[in-house]
């Protein structure tokens, strides 16, 4: 199976999030793909003036992971963008996480992670799972490692 894991990061947060991730998946019953979702300028959060200088494709993918970081409480506007200007994603399973620096889920990781998944059902995607990785914490890494053990054991 041909797992897509597609993200969008700000810091390099999310992306080293993705990489273990990948590492995980990729080789064990999976091929994993990890690709980046970029634009041409910094965009402030909760702003949408910016261009894509890639968008990912995802029809070729069996399974869809996406991953962004939480911007003022939200779903980062850059990941929002992107994933409203996809196709169809009728059929796909999907999992979603977010990366924040806040050290509660209710400030923003929650309610990222539910537009994320929001998004993708509007789309026709079943989504799997969530989950919400705080980066601020001293058990950052435990926290890096319950999402990658979580999403690895989801049935793609």
């Amino acid at each position: 199976m041909n797992i897509g894991i597609i993200v969008y990061s700000h810091t390099g947060n999310t992306y080293t999030v993705a990489q273990k991730l990948k590492e995980i998946l990729d080789g064990e019953k999976y091929s994993a793909t990890l690709e980046q979702v970029s634009i041409n300028s910094e965009a402030k959060p909760g702003e949408g003036n910016f261009k894509f200088t890639n968008t990912p494709a995802v029809d070729h993918y069996d399974a869809i992971i996406f991953g962004a970081p939480v911007h003022a409480f939200s779903l980062a506007t850059v990941m929002k963008s992107y994933l409203e200007q996809l196709p169809s994603l009728s059929g796909k399973n999907v999992a979603c996480f977010v990366t924040k620096q806040l050290p509660l889920t209710w400030t923003g990781g929650n309610r990222a992670v539910n537009q994320m998944k929001d998004i993708c059902i509007s789309k026709g995607a079943n989504v799997l799972g969530t989950e919400v990785v705080i980066w601020s914490k001293s058990s950052r890494e435990q926290s890096i490692n319950n999402c990658i053990e979580n999403l690895s054991k989801l049935n793609f």
